[in-house]
């Protein structure tokens, strides 16, 4: 899995990595929302609908992966069914947390674990300027503190996740576009367990199965 804050760059990476590991790609569906834009025009209105259609919409692509690819060695997700629970606690009310965890904890014991995640980080303004870069209409009057409360909620989460080890990339100066070498550098992690070297990385270990390299 590789996850991220919202415009860091996870699709991307999952695009590279499928291509050169010859990997299944399970993409994030967000666009089919149709309560995104209007929360994103009025998040307190509408965050509840969002919310619970995200979740069911990740629980739906979390079965395809239980279903399997019998000629895919790897399946490659730009998302976990975790994250969902992280934009929760940004965006609803006590009431409205209620409800949702009622749901959440009758779904999380069906959703598969990874056995790796890569966690992709950047630096506040690097990643707001990402997202004007990639120009969607209904992002452009994002709040910045909301993705600054993001970017936190998933340091806090990542610090204590045990389920499987963690690789945590600081791509801030880094395009995983444009920059080959930077992404032979994550395969060659995912592969061995070789730390990269051309940007900052912190391996936290965790679960099982391990990664050649990750002890």
């Amino acid at each position: 899995m590789v996850e991220g804050v919202i415009g860091v760059g996870k699709t991307t990476l999952v695009h590279q990595l499928a291509r050169r590991l010859q990997a299944r790609m399970v993409l994030e569906r967000f666009e089919d929302n149709p309560f995104l834009h209007d929360f994103y025009r009025d998040p307190e209105a509408n965050a509840l609908p969002t919310q619970l259609f995200f979740l069911m919409a990740r629980f739906r692509q979390q079965e395809e992966l239980l279903q399997g690819d019998l000629f895919a060695q790897m399946t490659i997700s730009d998302f976990m069914f975790d994250r969902d629970r992280l934009f929760a606690l940004q965006t609803l009310n006590p009431q409205e947390m209620a409800i949702y965890e009622d749901l959440y904890a009758v779904l999380r014991p069906q959703v598969p674990q990874p056995d790796l995640v890569v966690l992709l980080m950047a630096s506040h303004d690097e990643t707001l300027r990402r997202i004007a870069d990639r120009g969607r209409s209904y992002e452009r009057n994002m709040d910045p503190g909301y993705i600054a409360r993001l970017s936190e909620a998933y340091r806090a989460y990542f610090a204590h996740y045990t389920h499987c080890p963690v690789l945590t990339l600081d791509i801030s100066a880094v395009d995983l576009q444009a920059d080959q070498a930077a992404v032979d550098e994550v395969v060659s992690a995912i592969r061995t367990g070789q730390r990269p070297s051309l940007m900052p990385a912190e391996v936290s270990v965790g679960g099982t199965p391990m990664l050649p390299g990750l002890e």
